[in-house]
């Protein structure tokens, strides 16, 4: 068939690009017309799948740059091999990362290139007659939707509006409220017609799509300060049913693949602290120190990048009882707040669906200041390396001296084709 013209944010895989610009005309190798791609009920299931890849296949993905420029930021992450120069730019940080950064670059264009796909799959399952299929796109492709958004948010000062070209740009604060709207329309969509199992069946397995939702709604609900709404939220995703990113022996944990394996990337940056300072370092009984950490190789990477086909949780337990335990504490519920943070210290790791679990005493006698000084600690241990600490240091306030940069710069990529760009952050 002859090759068709289609016009799609900054790729990847079998998309040639012609020139580095975030929205180009594209040559699809591919034999199927983009109108059709976005029609067929086969082939929209294949382009979801795709958003996972995209998300979570190699050290382009979205997964690997998240989780390494949030480590190399926070001082949880070292550069083994300054040879690595995206990396060893991030660990130097401030204005040694500017708009060349590969990682940044990676992510800005991944994180777009996901949103775009899932907005085309959106408008496409509208017009599918099987409406419990058309609601399982829906809410597939609305969860990475609001993933990317997330992403976007939690890194730039300022996000784009929409895809295409010379776009505008709104605070962030807007990504995280574009990523609950997509959150609720997913929930809508799966409220009036369940998922059916033929969709779901067509997708890889791992992920549980409506506690994912509900996951992400209560975290993008912390991060922007709406805490009674982020309290009834992070109630509602399960304990104990996990939702992961799988990952096989063709298609290899990023983690792993690039830095636990080479022990030449990263590494963990102090196997006792977690690069936490003095004052709020780990108590050296915590059991989480060794699932997340390991002295036999040179990475000491352990925990969620421990093999090459160890799952990516799409969210922890954890993460859901400290959101909670936030929410109290900000709105000056002490008990409230202590008893969720509480829950968190005192867990056993086999009580634990993933075995994350700290078996310490439990805390006493905290102020308000100090109730959430140590919900910031244990947030940094309990869900370490999962790519939030930068967005936790900000909301806790921590001093600009125990990161590398508070936001990074846009990419010369959209830069150089986009003149509504904002200017970079000073930090």
């Amino acid at each position: 068939m002859k090759k068709q013209l289609i016009k799609i944010f900054c790729g990847v895989g079998v998309l040639v690009f012609s020139a580095t610009s975030c929205t180009k005309n594209y040559t699809s190798t591919s034999s199927v017309p983009l109108a059709t791609a976005f029609s067929s009920p086969q082939a929209m299931a294949e382009i979801a799948v795709g958003l996972q890849r995209t998300y979570t296949l190699g050290r382009g993905s979205s997964l690997y740059n998240r989780v390494t420029i949030n480590g190399l930021l926070t001082s949880e992450l070292v550069v083994i091999n300054q040879g690595n120069t995206g990396e060893y730019q991030l660990q130097l940080g401030a204005g040694n990362v500017d708009g060349t950064n590969t990682l940044a670059a990676g992510l800005w264009t991944t994180s777009n290139k996901i949103i775009f796909d899932a907005d085309n799959l959106r408008n496409g399952a509208a017009s599918l007659g099987d409406k419990a299929y058309a609601s399982g796109i829906i809410a597939y492709a609305d969860f990475f939707k609001a993933l990317a958004l997330g992403d976007l948010a939690m890194f730039w000062e300022k996000v784009p509006t929409s895809t295409g070209k010379n776009v505008s740009f709104a605070d962030r604060a807007q990504g995280f409220t574009m990523a609950i709207a997509a959150i609720d329309e997913a929930l809508a969509a799966i409220t009036a017609n369940p998922i059916s199992a033929t969709f779901t069946y067509n997708i890889p397995p791992g992920i549980d799509i409506v506690n994912s939702l509900h996951a992400l709604k209560a975290r993008y609900l912390v991060f922007t300060g709406k805490y009674p709404e982020a309290l009834a939220e992070a109630a509602i995703p399960s304990q104990t049913i996990k939702s992961v990113f799988n990952f096989t022996t063709s298609t290899l944990n990023p983690i792993y693949e690039t830095a636990t394996s080479t022990n030449n990337v990263t590494a963990v940056s102090d196997s006792a602290t977690l690069g936490l300072p003095a004052a709020l370092k780990p108590n050296p009984s915590d059991q989480r120190l060794p699932f997340y950490t390991t002295p036999a190789y040179a990475s000491r990477i352990k925990g969620f990048a421990a093999a090459s086909t160890t799952p990516w949780p799409v969210y922890l337990p954890g993460e859901m009882t400290l959101i909670r335990a936030e929410a109290y504490a900000r709105q000056n519920d002490l008990v409230n707040g202590l008893a969720e943070l509480n829950k968190v210290v005192t867990k056993q790791p086999a009580n634990d669906a993933y075995g994350v679990g700290a078996g310490l005493p439990p805390v006493v006698g905290l102020t308000q200041a100090q109730l959430l000084d140590e919900i910031y600690k244990q947030r940094c241990i309990e869900l370490f390396m999962s790519g939030f600490k930068l967005e936790d240091m900000r909301r806790f306030v921590r001093p600009n001296s125990e990161k590398k940069r508070n936001f990074l710069p846009y990419p010369f990529l959209e830069r150089d084709n986009n003149s509504n760009t904002p200017p970079d952050p000073a930090f």
